[in-house]
């Protein structure tokens, strides 16, 4: 799979690289440490201040950027700082899980995969659709479908197997030229995050990166990149957090990551969305963690940062 995708990946590199580097920082990121390169800009001082005056009501860090592939322009705040994937994590898993059926595996996508109830001890209670099907077991594309739409965990971990588990997809990064995300454990234990922690975490430029060249770019085989949309567009999961801050009319597929109170309230979200008769997508993606621990996330903040990307783009 590795060197396929990287031959695959010369043009699309070079191209993403050209479209998100050499732009300035907002205030509040922190360049250093990642490996990530530059990807941040504000859009003047009306991003950034409404970014900070937001982390200050909500008593919490945000680190957000949004890319207009139609123009190239990207902006941010705290576009490098590490924050945990959380069930995020799905979307690049199930991409993994594609490309291998696409250059090593041929047919995987199709075959059945079944597994014991006592299989799926601790994920039951966020896995609401393997677990009625423990006794017909699914096929990675059905588990790709519930691990997307429902951000079901046992299909999460169940497509992780597929790939050589956390640190086959931390290879599936690296080959793509991300050198910044990681994943090290599966669910339930990867939310387990404190501040510091680097363990299952991305950063917002590099999440943004990945993903963008995911959905629009040339990692994936042009039906499975369109099989990738159908399901982020078909997303349950976190209709109330960026898809909820921009306007009905646009088409959005998103897919998003909870942590929960006893994870500083880690919260966040990933969005490709075409507002009406544009010549090409935007993509957002928004992180948000609590200062102080014990405490539930705020999916209204994440909905105010999609906002304010979404206008620092000039897109409302």
């Amino acid at each position: 799979m590795t060197q396929h995708l990287r031959l695959r990946l010369g043009v699309a590199a070079l191209t993403t690289s050209a479209l998100l580097g050499g732009v300035a920082y907002a205030a509040g990121a922190a360049p250093g440490g990642t490996g990530a390169s530059p990807v941040a800009a504000t859009s003047g001082t009306d991003l950034t201040k409404a970014l900070q005056e937001l982390e200050q009501s909500y008593n919490g860090r945000i680190g957000a950027v949004g890319i207009d592939l139609a123009t190239g322009r990207t902006v941010g705040h705290r576009a490098d700082e590490r924050f945990p994937f959380n069930s995020m994590f799905k979307v690049f898993a199930c991409s993994a899980v594609m490309e291998k059926a696409r250059t090593d595996r041929p047919g995987l996508m199709d075959k059945v995969i079944r597994w014991k109830p006592a299989d799926m001890a601790g994920l039951t209670e966020n896995s609401p659709e393997t677990k009625e099907y423990t006794d017909t077991g699914m096929t990675p594309a059905q588990l790709c479908r519930a691990g997307i739409t429902k951000s079901d965990g046992f299909a999460g971990n169940t497509l992780l197997k597929q790939i050589g588990g956390p640190r086959g997809l931390t290879a599936f990064f690296r080959a793509t030229g991300d050198r910044t995300s990681r994943l090290d454990r599966p669910e339930p234990y990867l939310t387990e995050w404190q501040p510091g922690e680097e363990r299952d975490t991305t950063t917002p430029a590099a999440a943004a990166r990945t993903f963008t060249k995911l959905t629009t770019g040339k990692v994936l085989h042009p039906h499975d990149r369109e099989r990738l949309l159908g399901w982020l567009k078909a997303s349950l999961a976190g209709a109330d957090r960026i898809r909820a801050g921009l306007p009905k009319e646009w088409t959005v597929g998103n897919k998003s990551g909870t942590g929960g109170a006893r994870n500083h309230g880690t919260a966040n979200d990933m969005a490709i969305a075409w507002p009406p008769g544009a010549k090409a997508p935007i993509i957002l993606a928004i992180f948000t963690n609590r200062t102080t621990d014990d405490t539930p996330h705020d999916a209204k903040v994440i909905q105010s940062t999609a906002t304010a990307l979404a206008k620092a783009l000039g897109k409302l």
